[in-house]
């Protein structure tokens, strides 16, 4: 009777840690993952539009000691700077639409105002000889391809990430063992359309 019981148990067991097998191989996992995938590329997209944001006063300074007429232009990133900086990320940002697309704006109108920046330089040649303000460009143009690195990054994960929560098998752990994850927000506004900078070391147009 204990031999039968003990045997019992064993073939349980054994079944148990089978099925888990089976299922691992099958990619119950992937959701957790893929979801810390998306978390990950998420910050890194942070990161490097802090980057810009950090250039943008030391930029302005070195720009407004010699393109003194240009205070519109100067006034326009200064203020969507401020708009950025200034607007709380929300820790549910990458459930919550309306934030998302918020902070993706802000930043769009960021590009847009350093892009017009950065064609007015084109009319200063001093400007475009001083040691400080091509460092900056520097920094700008390295920053600028980082976060286009970032947002194809997140981009993908995120593709990825709903596409599993929305297919067989994924939809069934979804159901089943993941019901409190949810699809998250994407990128809308294409970086052509973000206007990003363009910086010319050449001095041809």
């Amino acid at each position: 009777m204990l031999n039968a019981r003990l045997l019992q148990k064993t073939v349980l067991l054994v079944a148990l840690v089978s099925a888990v097998s089976l299922l691992a191989g099958c990619g119950i996992n992937q959701i957790p993952a893929q979801k810390q995938a998306v978390t990950a590329a998420w910050s890194q997209v942070l990161n490097e539009y802090q980057r810009r944001t950090d250039l943008v006063p030391n930029l302005v300074a070195t720009v407004q000691a010699y393109a003194t007429h240009e205070a519109n232009v100067l006034e326009a990133v200064t203020n969507a700077r401020a708009k950025v900086t200034q607007t709380q990320i929300p820790a549910d940002i990458l459930n919550n639409p309306q934030a998302f697309h918020q902070f993706e704006q802000n930043q769009a109108t960021l590009s847009g105002a350093l892009s017009r920046l950065m064609m007015v330089t084109e009319n200063y040649p001093n400007l475009k000889a001083n040691q400080n303000f091509l460092a900056l460009q520097a920094q700008l143009e390295g920053t600028e391809n980082r976060i286009a690195v970032a947002r194809r990054d997140y981009i993908l994960a995120v593709q990825q990430y709903d596409t599993t929560l929305t297919t067989i098998p994924g939809r069934w752990y979804h159901s089943m063992f993941y019901s409190t994850y949810q699809p998250v927000q994407n990128f809308t506004i294409s970086e052509q359309a973000q206007q990003a900078p363009k910086v010319n070391f050449s001095g041809t147009p």
